[in-house]
């Protein structure tokens, strides 16, 4: 189902909806009629994928603007000229965000659209005849199921960021909504997802999702209804992980299809993950297809500048390196003090990890390591031994585990010392340069020649975030000794057999601190980060690099933007923003 999923995609795209989200009103723009456009299967399953291919767009604005660098671990820092932007960047890092910043109204935006977009599906096949079309009606149950909970998935980040949301469900949409209670919006994700999953399909056999990635299954339900459990605490202040302890144990246990931890660490994330057993939910990409996890805002924007020889992946232009992880060194070399942030740091906690090892392609789609730091050299094709410099070809670059002016620095030294003459005491946002901060290489880059170059799929949804809930939930009963059994079933890969980073069998060395640097070090990068603050109580009242504690608690919640008010005067804003009025 990879190819034909994308081919679909890339279809649709000819036939678009577009809607102005903030009132929900209905503008259209070249839309074929419903009775002149269904005409053939092809057209039925056409419209089926277009809110995924939306969705799959939807992961840079919720996973790493606010998931990740309103967090702890991600940054982007002004770089010498770049990256500054306004002070956008800096804005999201001190959680000082305003109701006019294009990501606060674009999130409102783009996530409504494609909700809209699931309403107009919803909408279209309960009108449509199954038969007519080479369907059974089982079949077009799922399409509708399958809709839902995509629809219900979009929801959940926008309530997860905003909290006070409009529901609609309706298509085409006359009325300007009002915004449901957060409960009420709980209740509606709760019961959606109820209702669609019986429709849904398990999956079948051993391995990955195969021919089905990017398709919504029972398991895939389940582990959104356990993460929306997971997180009631501090959604609607109310506890109900043993709601999410049943779902995580029948998910573990096969209720929904058979699923297991991935052996290779980087399996999750590789190629050819549409064959691991690990991913319950992805959405597919295929180099020239649908490939936005690479070459919007995501993989392509964690790479240095200059490196593509590095990787020896030339189809493409220059890497853009916007985010980089945050330091754990100050400009003396001495590790920071506070207990958050600092993720290469966490990592290094325990040395034996094999993704400590400098990220590196070895060939046939095949890599070491998940990171990049230190020199990157490449070799030409004449034999040439050259590294990887800065963009302007200033200085050779250097990538540390500190932000500061250091450019030509001696890699001996943790002082930046560039005989430029621009040397600066400061180790803040505004003062990086190109060598500033680790890059996460979570997903290859792979050579040019590859088979696996631009393929791997976006990972939403692991097992492993279903055995990380169920070790937070055992950690806080008590049970340390099951708590460290969960996490070791996940962490053993990462270790040699032997190593003493595993945690003993009585769980002696979880403290709460270590549970949500494990957190860290297991999801770093995948959008995960800002709600696990969350939910542990520090997004608002823990200090990180350039980083002190919020005011109050207010920047929990992201504004509503000047734009979303203006277009419905319903809408009420969130409590410490400014209003329209």
């Amino acid at each position: 189902m990879k190819i034909k999923f994308v081919k679909y995609i890339l279809a649709s795209l000819s036939v678009v909806t577009t809607l102005a989200c903030t009132d929900l009103s209905e503008n259209t723009y070249d839309i074929i009629p419903q009775n002149e456009f269904y005409q053939t299967k092809e057209n039925v399953l056409q419209s089926f994928v277009r809110p995924f291919g939306h969705a799959y767009w939807l992961c840079s604005r919720t996973s790493y603007l606010f998931g990740e660098l309103s967090a702890d671990h991600y940054m982007t820092v002004q770089r010498e000229e770049h990256w500054y932007n306004g002070g956008e960047f800096f804005r999201l890092h001190y959680h000082t965000w305003t109701i006019d910043d294009w990501y606060v109204n674009a999130t409102w935006e783009d996530i409504y659209r494609g909700i809209v977009q699931c309403n107009s599906v919803i909408a279209d096949l309960k009108q449509l005849d199954p038969i007519q079309f080479g369907f059974s009606q089982q079949e077009f149950n799922d399409f509708i199921a399958q809709q839902r909970v995509l629809r219900a998935w979009m929801y959940m980040s926008l309530f997860d960021l905003v909290h006070n949301i409009p529901i609609v469900t309706d298509y085409p949409s006359s009325e300007l909504p009002v915004q449901s209670s957060p409960k009420e919006t709980f209740q509606f994700l709760e019961n959606e997802l109820k209702e669609a999953l019986p429709n849904l399909f398990v999956k079948e056999g051993n391995g990955g999702n195969g021919v089905n990635q990017g398709l919504w299954n029972q398991a895939g339900a389940a582990a959104l209804l356990a993460r929306l459990y997971m997180n009631a605490s501090w959604w609607i202040d109310e506890d109900m992980t043993a709601q999410c302890e049943t779902y995580c144990e029948d998910i573990i246990n096969g209720k929904y299809g058979q699923y297991d931890i991935a052996q290779r660490w980087d399996a999750p994330f590789d190629w050819n993950n549409d064959q691991c057993e690990e991913i319950i939910y992805a959405f597919p990409t295929s180099f020239g297809g649908a490939h936005w996890g690479y070459d919007y805002e995501l993989h392509w924007q964690v790479a240095p500048f200059m490196s593509m020889p590095y990787f020896g992946f030339t189809d493409w232009g220059r890497c853009n390196p916007k985010y980089a992880l945050q330091p754990g060194l100050d400009l003396n070399g001495e590790e920071y003090a506070f207990d958050n942030g600092k993720p290469v740091r966490k990592f290094m906690k325990y040395p034996d990890d094999i993704r400590l090892k400098k990220y590196r392609n070895l060939g046939n789609s095949t890599r070491e390591g998940m990171f990049l730091y230190g020199d990157l050299p490449y070799t030409e094709a004449d034999g040439t031994v050259k590294y990887v410099r800065s963009d302007n070809d200033a200085y050779q670059r250097y990538i540390r585990d500190q932000v500061g002016i250091f450019q030509d620095t001696d890699p001996q030294s943790l002082s930046p010392n560039p005989s430029s003459g621009k040397e600066t005491p400061k180790s803040a946002m505004a003062y990086g340069d190109q060598n500033s901060g680790w890059c996460l290489i979570k997903y290859p880059i792979y050579r040019s020649d590859d088979i696996g170059k631009i393929e791997a799929d976006y990972a939403v949804i692991r097992l492993a975030e279903i055995y990380y809930y169920l070790a937070e939930i055992k950690f806080n009963k008590g049970d340390k000794a099951e708590a460290a059994r969960l996490l070791n079933y996940v962490r053993r890969r990462y270790y040699p057999e032997g190593s003493t980073s595993l945690y003993s069998e009585d769980g002696s060395q979880l403290t709460r601190q270590e549970l949500l640097d494990e957190w860290g070090r297991e999801f770093v990068g995948e959008g995960q980060r800002r709600r696990v603050l969350c939910r542990f109580g520090v997004y608002n009242t823990g200090t990180w690099w350039d980083k002190e504690p919020d005011a109050d608690n207010h920047t929990m919640w992201v504004p509503i933007s000047r734009t979303a008010l203006g277009a419905n005067p319903n809408l009420k804003q969130n409590p410490g923003y400014p209003s329209l009025d």
